[in-house]
């Protein structure tokens, strides 16, 4: 009998099947916030999950909106196997303008922590950083987060989505 790749391994009890777990359509609220613990914004969300290129990645592609202004976003998951670390790369249509952000980071108890810098020379040469988690409540609940960090380290909530499987 021949051996499992890595792969087909991850597939079938690691954190590629974990990622498969996420495929369906969610619908949840987004809280948004600009200044450390002031809210700024909450309001309905819904996405997409798909597996994509025989399951070595799930799209997350969703809409929603912020203070009134519709915006759409995607996201690539995957879990990097030789690196042994999760992997995404972001983009939308409110936060990061033309930009598309890497971030990788590791597993965390039902689910992972990535991090990624964004900024823009005409603010300086320091970049911020961007941490967010996935964690997996249940199969038809999970919360996305994401973390503003300044150059300095210091980490504020930015957004908080917690999705129900519909």
């Amino acid at each position: 009998m021949m051996a499992k790749s890595k792969f087909e391994q991850s597939l079938a009890d690691g954190a590629h099947k974990q990622l498969q777990t996420l495929i369906g359509n969610w619908q949840g609220t987004t809280k948004t916030w600009f200044e450390k613990d002031v809210l700024a914004d909450e309001s309905p969300c819904e996405a997409q999950i798909t597996s994509i290129l025989g399951s070595r990645f799930i799209s997350v592609d969703y809409q929603g909106s912020l203070e009134g202004k519709s915006f759409e976003g995607k996201m690539i998951i995957g879990f990097d196997i030789p690196y042994q670390r999760f992997t995404t790369n972001w983009v939308d249509s409110f936060h990061m303008g033309t930009q598309i952000m890497l971030s990788s980071g590791e597993a965390i108890a039902n689910g992972f922590s990535v991090f990624g810098e964004y900024g823009s020379p005409e603010y300086g040469e320091q970049l911020w950083g961007w941490r967010t988690t996935l964690e997996i409540v249940g199969s038809d609940e999970f919360v996305l987060t994401a973390y503003n960090v300044s150059p300095e380290g210091e980490e504020a909530k930015a957004t908080e989505t917690v999705y129900r499987k519909i």
